[in-house]
């Protein structure tokens, strides 16, 4: 037999509330630091631990490099548009203004700017991959968390990577059939 039902009085719902968003806030914090520290440093220095005084010679930038080909069947093979995907796993919102940093421009007018490296249908690719690739580094921390496992995490990344390049693959192709 269960016991009567009862409700929970606002002070108790007020302090589990309070309990789990403190908890969340604290891990969330301290990863997206972390995070936001790691993209400071690759967006500052270059291989030889030099600061740079443009973007375009820095860590990052090379980083951005090396992967901008495995996004020219996609449609955007530009290596700044990979770097803003890169700060895109600290926070998504991260993707719009590296974007306005590389190309030297405020956020306000960086519509002025993205023509210059997307064409319609590689924004409408753009927009899918980045809708769909790994959320922030917070959410992977929470996958971590909940699938107590490192490589099933990883996976989960990959995966989620795989997947919104293959539907900005196959946008971008059907796209370009009309």
């Amino acid at each position: 037999e269960l016991p009567n039902y009862r409700m929970p009085s606002p002070k108790n719902v007020l302090l589990l509330l309070w309990e789990k968003a403190k908890d969340f806030l604290e891990r969330a914090f301290t990863i997206i630091l972390l995070a936001s520290v790691v993209i400071w440093f690759l967006q500052t220095f270059d291989l030889r631990l030099n600061v740079v005084s443009d973007s375009a010679s820095s860590l990052l930038a090379l980083i951005g490099r090396g992967i901008a080909p495995i996004f020219q069947p996609i449609g955007f093979a530009d290596w700044r548009v990979a770097t803003s995907l890169i700060s895109g796993f600290v926070a998504k919102e991260a993707v719009v203004s590296t974007l306005s940093v590389l190309m030297g421009t405020g956020v306000a007018q960086l519509h002025l700017a993205l023509p210059t490296l997307f064409t319609t249908l590689s924004a409408v690719s753009f927009l899918l991959f980045t809708l769909l690739y790994t959320p922030c580094v917070a959410a992977i921390a929470t996958i971590r968390k909940e699938l107590k496992s490192g490589w099933a995490t990883i996976g989960v990344v990959v995966m989620q990577c795989v997947v919104a390049w293959i539907v900005a693959f196959a946008a971008y192709q059907i796209g370009g059939l009309f």
